[in-house]
């Protein structure tokens, strides 16, 4: 159910303030945070402005581009370990996690694969695996 149709049960007397919350999937004080929103902007005040705000901690996108240049025509084939360490001794400050997602989400660097869930005795003996 949209807002509009939940607010205007609720203005018409149709519905209390948590039957109009329920049908949205709100809690009672959601609805009356979004009922005040609603009153001062519109739809407009409805949206959440946290979606279309870039991250204050988010890399310049020009330091990413960089740095996968960088790989690609010097170090192309290097594990991300090894190129890490290449870049700590260039003057880099990013950390680890971060220059190996870098180089993972640009396709230069694989995945490794994931790590089967190993047995245990128990369970293999249960399992008739001995």
């Amino acid at each position: 159910m949209r807002f509009e149709e939940a607010y205007s049960g609720w203005q018409n007397g149709r519905l209390t303030q948590e039957e109009a919350a329920g049908l949205l999937g709100l809690c009672a004080r959601s609805f009356r945070r979004y009922i005040d929103r609603f009153d001062e902007a519109g739809l407009e005040g409805l949206i959440d402005k946290r979606l279309s705000q870039a991250s204050q901690r988010r890399a310049p996108v020009d330091e990413v581009m960089a740095l996968t240049e960088q790989y690609r025509k010097r170090h192309l084939g290097w594990s991300a370990k090894h190129f890490y360490a290449w870049y700590g001794k260039a003057g880099g400050t990013r950390s680890y996690a971060w220059i190996k997602k870098a180089l993972q989400e640009a396709g230069l660097v694989a995945k490794a694969p994931k790590a089967r869930a190993r047995i245990g005795s128990a369970e293999t003996a249960l399992l008739g695996r001995a």
